[in-house]
């Protein structure tokens, strides 16, 4: 079953790929959902088995390298955490290539698409499932050349070309670190596999690099690695752009694939973090002003894609700071809950897309939620469970994170705390802004497009209410499970806590105010943005008015953007310009031409000899007869 549910999309992905245009467009996207389907059946059913408790095992798929020392299979290790990640990516997957059926009904090549979404979930699963770093890595370079492709499908688009280079990119530099782990990893263990490694980590802890503790530097670049894939502070800019995707890239980036490969990879990785506390120290920093910085500019956004693409980049920042402070368990809770309603709302903001004819301003909206009704209420859904508003899905695992850093009673927990509170405030703020200006309020779109809107398919809505299901009942569902009092019984090893590590027992016996302040603090959000955006409309405007310089800096994004472009970009590309126009023009082909120039111009002199007259080709012979003779008879007389 577990071998299935990794290998069924990549079938999908061939078949789409290689005998697409055989198949047909329609028999090709069918083809491919059924591939998803067979996946899901069997990833699901082995998330099941393992919470029925079956041991972890290994399946060993064939011997991959053995170079000196090196020894690697290519292996699928089957436990808890790889288990849950192969069940929520096959079911996620699924749904959003059903939905992608009726969204990509209308492209020119469907079968490319599909390939490209098959093989983007393989090289997910591959990660997940990876016995060995050496595979986890290979399934991370997988998701990025995926994504590239993916990202820049609608290559005729500038646009999207340049998104598609940027994500490549920036996850380059994060892979860098990544590798440099790697390297170190096995410089210190002497093995890649999981299974090597993990039981001899208490015997490193006096073990130094370069002066420093070795598994303190092998988590700090691990986590850099893990920076660039889930899109934390400093490497985060390739997020957002990545909307110029299809919808269904979209979801399929920021709810299943790719983002979640760096929390996963810290959560796989707990044996080594729970004895680098430093690193430990700096997740948190990062993950919690990951948390507000992308907050901050979600509030300013009018990209309806974007507005969502910001509020992932937020939550990632919340996982991260979970991982931060010991409390791996509720980081991949809210990657489990999160999946399901960030799935959701991008095919709701697809929905709303498809139904305005292209357009995705949220000031060019209003006054539609008459006109697609379902989409409005799954909208409502989705937003209700990224607010952390009670009994929905996002509600059990955000407020069980800001539990844990409360009850880590660390200088970096409290700030992951308090950043945290202000993140969950302007989160259900910019989510009801996002609601109020796409369906309330006047139309402000053209009464061309008004004529159109239109509530989407069925073979769209379906995979909307099914997400929609998730994302009210996973949390409760799976919350003792996942981090309830008998979660180590549930985890089985999969993931790792020092015996000085009580985080989670402590979250849940920390005071009742903590609990609730999230609340509390998310229905305050979302009242004022009923105050400025449904009662008071000109209120927003008056503050953009009265603080220009701060809505200019959240507009341009905290000017990450112009700050990478100063430092990096533009000198680069002076140096590239040099290398090209006087090492690559001037030099390499300077010379070449200067000798095929000076070749030219010798011919040319020669060839003003070539006259027609008999007179002076005879004058000619005879004076070069007469130097000939001259230099022999010089030459006999010496």
């Amino acid at each position: 079953m577990f071998v299935g549910a990794v290998f069924f999309p990549l079938l999908g992905a061939t078949l789409a790929g290689f005998f697409g245009r055989w198949l047909g467009d329609r028999l090709t996207m069918w083809v491919s959902v059924g591939c998803m389907v067979l996946a899901a059946i069997c990833g699901v059913s082995a998330f099941v088995q393992v919470g029925l408790h079956a041991q972890p095992q290994t399946v060993t798929i064939l011997n991959w390298i053995d170079v000196g020392g090196l020894t690697v299979d290519w292996a699928l290790r089957y436990d808890t955490l790889s288990a849950m990640m192969v069940g929520m990516v096959t079911f996620i997957s699924t749904f959003i290539h059903m939905y992608s059926v009726g969204y990509m009904s209308h492209d020119e090549t469907p079968p490319r698409f599909f390939a490209y979404l098959g093989l983007f979930t393989f090289a997910m699963l591959m990660l997940v499932t990876a016995d060995n770093l050496v595979q986890l890595f290979f399934g991370w370079e997988g998701v990025g050349l995926a994504s590239y492709l993916l990202i820049g499908y609608w290559y005729e688009r500038e646009s999207a070309n340049r998104a598609a280079m940027k994500a490549f990119i920036v996850n380059r530099v994060g892979d860098l670190f990544f590798m440099l782990g790697m390297a170190l990893t096995f410089w210190t263990f002497g093995a890649l596999n999981f299974a090597d490694i993990f039981p001899r980590v208490t015997e490193m802890q006096g073990v130094t690099f370069a002066g420093m503790p070795v598994l303190e530097v092998i988590a700090v670049l691990l986590f850099l690695g893990a920076c660039g894939k889930s899109a934390q502070l400093g490497l985060h800019t390739w997020l957002p752009d990545a909307m110029e995707g299809p919808t269904p890239v979209s979801a399929l980036i920021h709810a299943a694939t790719m983002v979640t490969a760096g929390v996963f990879l810290l959560a796989r990785m707990s044996p080594v973090f729970e004895y680098a506390p430093n690193a430990l120290t700096l997740v948190t920093i990062v993950g919690a002003s990951t948390a507000l910085f992308a907050a901050t500019i979600g509030c300013v956004q009018n990209d309806i894609k974007r507005v969502i693409a910001y509020s992932t980049c937020s939550q990632l920042g919340y996982m991260f700071f979970a991982i931060g402070v010991g409390a791996y368990q509720a980081a991949v809770f809210h990657l489990f809950t999160h999946a399901f309603f960030k799935a959701l709302l991008f095919l709701s903001a697809g929905s709303v897309i498809h139904a305005m004819s292209d357009e995705q301003d949220i000031r060019k909206m209003g006054g539609i939620w008459t006109k697609i009704p379902v989409t409005y209420a799954v909208m409502w859904i989705g937003s209700l469970a990224l607010a952390g508003v009670p009994f929905f899905a996002g509600y059990y695992s955000k407020d069980m994170i800001l539990e844990s850093a409360f009850a880590a009673h660390t200088g970096a927990g409290m700030y992951a705390f308090v950043l945290g509170l202000i993140a969950a405030f302007l989160t259900a703020f910019y989510s009801w802004r996002l609601i109020i200006m796409t369906f309330h309020g006047k139309p402000r779109a053209d009464h061309h497009v008004m004529e159109h809107v239109h509530e989407s398919p069925a073979v769209m809505l379906i995979p909307l209410l099914v997400l929609a299901v998730g994302a009210i009942f996973t949390g409760a569902v799976f919350y003792e499970y996942f981090v309830g009092h008998d979660q180590a019984h549930f985890w089985n090893g999969a993931i790792f806590n020092a015996e000085h590590n009580h985080v989670l027992h402590n979250a849940h016996e920390g005071p009742e105010w903590v609990g609730l302040a999230p609340t509390v603090i998310g229905v305050v959000g979302i009242v004022l943005a009923y105050v400025f955006y449904m009662f008071f409309p000109a209120i927003p405007a008056r503050i953009a008015a009265t603080f220009p310089g701060v809505h200019k800096f959240l507009l341009h994004k905290w000017y990450f953007d112009e700050l990478y472009d100063w430092l990096f970009v533009r000198p680069f590309r002076r140096l590239a310009q040099a290398f090209w126009k006087t090492g690559d023009a001037t030099i390499i082909d300077g010379v070449p031409n200067g000798v095929a120039a000076l070749t030219v111009d010798a011919a040319r002199g020669v060839a003003r000899f070539q006259t027609g007259r008999v007179a002076n080709y005879a004058f000619t012979m005879i004076a070069g007869l007469v130097v000939f003779v001259s230099v022999i008879f010089l030459g006999f007389t010496r």
